[in-house]
């Protein structure tokens, strides 16, 4: 398809529908809140963020988590250490188990959280 009415016309392209892939964190469904385990509508969290989020899209490093738990309340993903540090441990379990070993998380994600 291309553009009309231009001197030169250029072809439309579609963009490209980008695919992500499923979270590896063993127990997340779409349905329910990983950390509350209630069935409710859920936002997806990726375990590394800011820098590292894009990695942690591409190894399937995210969760699925109710509002509460994710934005909102006392021990929300984004508000308490102690709930981000936890799924972070989480997280590197789940790439060990199923990516690849301690020193590629470290290279990737710069950090070993499991110890």
């Amino acid at each position: 398809m291309e553009q009309k009415g231009l001197l030169f016309p250029k072809k439309v392209q579609k963009k490209k529908r980008k695919h992500h892939p499923r979270s590896i964190i063993p127990g997340d469904q779409p349905a329910w809140c990983y950390l509350c385990e209630m069935p409710k509508r859920t936002e997806e969290h990726h375990i590394f963020g800011g820098p590292n989020r894009r990695a942690s899209e591409e190894y399937g490093l995210k969760v699925h988590l109710c509002l509460s738990c994710h934005r909102t309340g006392p021990k929300a993903a984004h508000g308490c250490k102690a709930t981000s540090d936890e799924l972070h441990r989480i997280g590197q379990q789940a790439f060990e188990a199923e990516v690849g070993s301690r020193r590629d998380f470290i290279r990737i994600f710069g950090k070993n959280y499991l110890e």
